[in-house]
């Protein structure tokens, strides 16, 4: 009697088991790229919404809810990118950190503050100087 080479049932279980790790760890992998890169184009929007603040002066010193097609009136841009924004609501948190008083007249020379910008998404902050 001549004996065939050939794997065992075992064998051949603890391979597809070894495969199987080796797949779910891949995905997992996977799924956490996934969400990292979705975490971090999330924020760079936000902080993107964070600069339109440099140049407008007339928003981010009160607490309030604002369109950010409100905060853009000034801007130029093109109809989508408008729609867009205006259909993207973020909440201004304002909080005074230190305030700097002439001694003479109590009257504020300057005022540090900063500005908390959330949206639905993600939120980051801007310090912000004023007479």
């Amino acid at each position: 009697m001549t004996k065939k080479a050939a794997f065992t049932l075992i064998e051949v279980m603890v391979a597809v088991m070894i495969i199987s790790v080796v797949v779910m760890a891949l995905l997992h992998i996977y799924s956490n790229n996934t969400y990292i890169f979705t975490t971090l184009k999330k924020q760079a929007q936000t902080n993107q919404y964070t600069s339109f603040f440099i140049s407008n002066n007339n928003y981010g010193f009160i607490n309030e809810d604002v369109r950010l097609n409100d905060l853009l009136s000034e801007f130029d841009f093109n109809d989508d990118l408008r729609r867009k924004l205006k259909n993207i609501k973020v909440k201004l948190i304002y909080d005074v950190i230190k305030t700097i008083d002439d001694e003479e007249t109590n009257e504020v020379l300057i005022k540090i503050g900063k500005t908390t910008i959330q949206t639905p998404d993600s939120s980051t902050a801007l310090i912000r100087i004023t007479k």
